[in-house]
């Protein structure tokens, strides 16, 4: 699923315009980005958390020339998925859903 489906997704299951699913989705996202800005970490119950951290800087080589390099620190993005969104997850069977996806593109 990408945005467009999910926002058909939102139009179709709360009865809203494709445009209105549109602005609430790319609301929902900027708003996850603001609150990452200011807090660092975003928490939505039942789906997961957003939180930024830092890597550390570390020692690493160029794989071409087998030289040593310094990698830096830097800011990264890590999630976190809730327990509903575990088990929701270990419920799904991906052979199955991957022969449906191929025989749905087959016809």
């Amino acid at each position: 699923m990408n945005k467009k489906d999910l926002t058909d997704f939102m139009a179709e299951a709360t009865g809203l315009k494709k445009k209105d699913s549109k602005i609430a989705i790319d609301t929902v996202l900027e708003g996850i980005q603001a609150g990452l800005q200011t807090d660092g970490k975003v928490t939505l119950v039942g789906f997961g958390t957003f939180e930024l951290y830092t890597r550390k800087a570390r020692k690493g080589h160029n794989p071409k020339t087998g030289d040593p390099l310094d990698i830096p620190a830097k800011t990264a993005l890590k999630f976190r998925i809730s327990k509903k969104m575990k088990e929701m997850a270990a419920a799904v069977n991906l052979e199955e859903m991957v022969a449906a996806q191929e025989a749905a593109a087959a016809e």
